[in-house]
């Protein structure tokens, strides 16, 4: 992952045949890490006399797996989390790490489970380091929800998210019933926005290899709903790469064409679609800025964004996140909205969404396209829960208020 490669293609990658067991413990201590670095990181600090500065990547990584375990795994026992990982140092490094492993853990061992607040750390400095989040993100938040809604938000970051299906050859209930048969257990998830499935390996569960679910959290299934494009639409899924949506989209559409640019991206949305679709998708490699199809009367604009409300789904992804692309970012999504404008026909809907909780990709990105384009005015779908729409209208999902991944959707009609 320090490579760039994405934590869940990684962590693929390196579970290989485990078994089922392992490839859960294996997962928790991969993700748990991620999710507590910068605490770990802290708490090694202190015993480590030369500063963390001092010690290398791949040590780091033996102290931090041994430190998480001691401090966030109550059925690893202390003894074994620190004979595993001096015998884990000797593979890394050699005989010449295994004492300084042995000796920093056994201080972490030593000092227990119990954490004391410093009532004078002010909020960003101490909820950021207790949370694992980059201090400037925890002061917007901080700024915009305040301290204990933040810290709620980093909570849930910090949290397993549940495994989430979507029915897409099948009914959601067919689909309750086919995991019921076989013992597996299922409930719905908010808002009827799919099943939470109380399993860890899709792949593995009924009715995969057939196409009868995809995996997406609620939030993205609550976007499509939000895009109320009805039925036997023509739609133009401008960023449609993995395809979560797009299968969303096409159980009511009589056309959908999934575009993306990404060279790497765009297999694996065939993929994807060629598994669990219904045959009138069609995928093209098409840069959005150019969109190469004539106006149409629905159009989904999927903006990449910061991805600020999939922390918990993604906990590599907190360590990449960068203030300096908040900007750059939120000029080609202008970009991408204004391309997309021109190819809506008079009456059409264009829906832009992102999974961003900040205000720049979201509501004001929308004020600001609305300035520039008269011709379109919000208009969210008839019926849809007010709790989860803002005062403008928009689609407004946030994880510590919705038990879900956070995500922002505006839907614009042309009027002229």
């Amino acid at each position: 992952m320090r490579r760039g490669v994405p934590f869940d293609t990684a962590l693929t990658r390196g579970l290989g045949t485990l078994p089922e067991v392992d490839r859960r413990l294996a997962h928790e201590l991969a993700a748990g890490v991620l999710r507590q670095a910068a605490t770990l990181d802290a708490l090694l600090a202190t015993f480590i006399k030369r500063g963390l500065n001092s010690v290398d990547a791949a040590s780091l990584e033996v102290l931090r797996l041994g430190a998480y375990q001691l401090r966030h795994l109550d059925r690893v026992p202390p003894h074994a989390a620190v004979a595993t990982s001096v015998d884990l140092a000797g593979e890394v490094a050699g005989d010449r790490l295994r004492g300084f492993v042995n000796a920093i853990l056994r201080k972490v061992a030593a000092v227990g489970r119990e954490v004391t607040a410093d009532p004078l750390r002010d909020d960003v400095t101490r909820l950021s380091e207790a949370w694992s989040h980059p201090a400037w993100l925890v002061a917007r938040w901080i700024a915009r929800f305040g301290a204990d809604d933040t810290e709620g938000l980093l909570e849930w970051n910090n949290s397993h998210p549940p495994l989430v299906v979507q029915p897409a050859r099948v009914s959601l209930g067919d689909l309750a019933r086919l995991f019921a048969e076989v013992g597996i257990p299922a409930f719905p998830a908010p808002y009827d926005a799919g099943l939470v499935v109380e399993a860890t390996r899709p792949t593995q569960l009924p009715g995969y290899e057939s196409g009868d679910f995809f995996v997406q959290d609620p939030a993205q299934a609550l976007v499509v709903r939000f895009c109320a494009f009805g039925d036997g639409a023509v739609i133009f899924d401008a960023c449609a790469a993995p395809g979560g949506k797009t299968l969303g989209l096409t159980r009511r559409a009589a056309r959908v064409i999934a575009a993306d640019l990404g060279r790497r991206r765009v297999p694996r949305l065939r993929e994807n679609l060629l598994r669990a679709g219904l045959g009138h998708e069609h995928v093209i490699m098409a840069d959005a800025l150019h969109p190469p199809v004539r106006p149409v009367m629905a159009y989904l604009l999927d903006a990449p964004c910061l991805g600020t409300g999939t922390f918990a789904r993604h906990p590599d992804a907190r360590l990449r996140v960068r203030e300096a692309a908040l900007s750059r970012l939120a000029a080609e999504q202008a970009q991408l909205l204004d391309a997309a404008a021109d190819r809506v026909a008079a009456g059409g809907v264009l829906t832009y969404a992102t999974c961003s909780l900040e205000p720049e990709e979201d509501e004001m990105q929308v004020d600001a396209f609305l300035s520039r384009h008269p011709e379109f005015v919000r208009r969210p779908p008839a019926g849809f829960p007010a709790e989860l729409l803002s005062a403008a209208g928009d689609l407004c999902l946030l994880p510590h208020q919705h038990g879900m991944d956070g995500a922002f959707a505006a839907r614009l009609v042309r009027v002229a």
